[in-house]
């Protein structure tokens, strides 16, 4: 049966898969993460496709850490000479060198430490960019379904992640199937993805708490004291933060 029920029932699951067998894998990301925040590094997201999302979670949002930039194929249009039709095609995202011309748009300095995202795991962009990271020097944390990435051929983001946290989702990211058989509903990677994200947040705060440090957080704009706060806070980073986004 294909209702709002049967697809909640799957994502309890998922959630809770997530909660339990995740969370070492999460706690061992957290803590490169903080040791990288803490040297004077800033948190680089990439993700291409739906996994954008994923990427723009972790960066500029209330409750969120300050040093965290999303790096974004946008970039191309943004901070390059590019044309928004230059990147409108939905398979950009397997050009060999884009990763690198995103990377050579952006501010990024040898204490950075860098969270991938990708469902597959295997675009392009994807491992060109952890190849990247990886090759300079940069810890990485890849966030993948490891369902869907041990049934692609070629390098893959597991291959190149010092840790790799896994989503949970089916390969096809879709869990409920249509009566025909062929293709099913209900994507799982955005709800693990956000969930998991949060939790690197959280624990990456709970290591500054556990230092007796204050940890640089977003408090929301939409409150009196948000805008004072968060422009003190973005000083330290200038340009290496880049919050606008489209």
């Amino acid at each position: 049966m294909i209702d709002q029920t049967a697809y909640a029932e799957i994502v309890r699951t998922a959630i809770e898969r997530v909660l339990t067998e995740e969370r070492h894998t999460i706690a061992r990301a957290g803590e490169m993460i903080f040791d990288a925040l803490r040297r004077g590094g800033v948190l680089q997201t990439f993700g291409t496709g739906h996994s954008r999302e994923i990427a723009l979670e972790l960066v500029g949002r209330a409750g969120g850490l300050v040093p965290a930039n999303q790096l974004g194929i946008r970039d191309l249009v943004y901070y390059g000479d590019a044309s928004p039709q230059d990147i409108l095609d939905p398979k950009i995202e397997r050009v060999p060198g884009l990763a690198e011309r995103i990377w050579n748009l952006a501010d990024i300095r040898p204490q950075d430490v860098f969270v991938v995202i990708s469902n597959s795991g295997g675009n392009a962009a994807i491992v060109e960019m952890a190849r990247l990271a990886v090759d300079r020097g940069h810890q990485v944390v890849g966030i993948t379904s490891l369902a869907h990435t041990s049934r692609v051929p070629g390098e893959r983001l597991i291959d190149l992640a010092h840790v790799v946290i896994d989503n949970g989702a089916p390969y096809g990211d879709a869990v409920v199937e249509l009566p025909s058989g062929v293709g099913a509903v209900g994507a799982i990677s955005s709800v693990t993805g956000a969930l998991i994200a949060q939790l690197l947040v959280t624990e990456v705060v709970g290591h500054y708490a556990r230092a007796g440090e204050d940890a640089p957080v977003f408090i929301s704009a939409n409150t009196p004291v948000g805008d004072d706060h968060n422009d003190r806070l973005m000083l330290a980073y200038g340009s290496r933060v880049r919050l606008g986004d489209a």
